[in-house]
């Protein structure tokens, strides 16, 4: 069972803390054991990562190139991380997707807008749930069985249809934090790809509408007081097909 905790202690685990933060915390690890979990959670996840992709630095011309990409450092901005690192790394790594390798290049890249923290929210989540077993907290097929199980989990219950004839199969549901929010997350297998649909209650903050980050894609879209957003590395118009599905699904 998730406690409400966990986003302040994923910030404890990432550093992100003020020291004062950090001993209510660590206080709250001593009696806590979901949060407890989630922090050998993380910790397993990095240790993964450390364990199976040799690291390089990156050379001045290669973060130059990459600077550049994407609009240079005359104006500095809040920087995100991904995967819970805290250096500039080139990766080359054994058992893991080389898209997957890629989207971990972007752990000092700076994003300038709140779309785009959000954006780096959400592929986080999504990378993690690849590689800490925490994909699923409930396994079905079943819409009558995943979607109830939001009800008492998460802060929304969207839909949870599976789509076989489509290719598009639903193995479950589980909740995640995405930008501050409680998420309920529908997932689908489409192929040898996951989709995680993440959903949570719409408010005035933007999401992306579409964008990709080294071969991850994001939609987004809101249906009456519920946002969505869909990630994956599948094609985008794989991708783009389950959005419209979901979407038909809400009416």
């Amino acid at each position: 069972m998730l406690c409400n905790e966990a986003q302040r202690v994923q910030a404890y685990f990432d550093g992100e803390l003020e020291s004062g933060e950090s001993v209510v915390i660590e206080q709250h690890l001593v009696h806590c054991g979901a949060c407890a979990a989630l922090i050998r959670d993380l910790q397993s996840t990095r240790d993964a990562l450390r364990e199976q992709v040799s690291y390089y630095a990156a050379s001045d011309r290669l973060r130059g190139r990459v600077m550049q990409s994407i609009g240079g450092e005359s104006a500095p901005q809040p920087k995100r991380r991904l995967l819970s690192d805290r250096h500039f790394w080139w990766g080359i790594g054994a058992g893991f997707a080389p898209a997957a390798i890629a989207a971990a290049l972007l752990v000092t890249v700076n994003t300038p807008a709140s779309t785009d923290q959000m954006a780096a929210d959400l592929l986080n989540a999504h990378l993690r749930s690849l590689v800490s077993n925490h994909l699923i907290d409930v396994a079905s097929s079943d819409q009558h069985t995943v979607k109830p199980w939001f009800a008492g989990h998460a802060d929304v219950s969207p839909p949870a249809v599976d789509f076989p004839q489509s290719d598009y199969r639903l193995v479950g549901g589980r909740v995640d934090y995405v930008n501050g929010h409680r998420a309920a997350v529908v997932v689908y297998r489409h192929g040898a790809h996951v989709i995680n649909v993440f959903a949570w209650p719409g408010d005035a903050e933007a999401a992306p509408q579409l964008t990709t980050h080294n071969g991850y894609h994001i939609a987004c879209w809101r249906s009456g007081d519920l946002e969505s957003c869909a990630v994956s590395d599948t094609a985008i118009d794989e991708l783009l097909a389950l959005t419209q599905l979901l979407k038909n699904s809400q009416g």
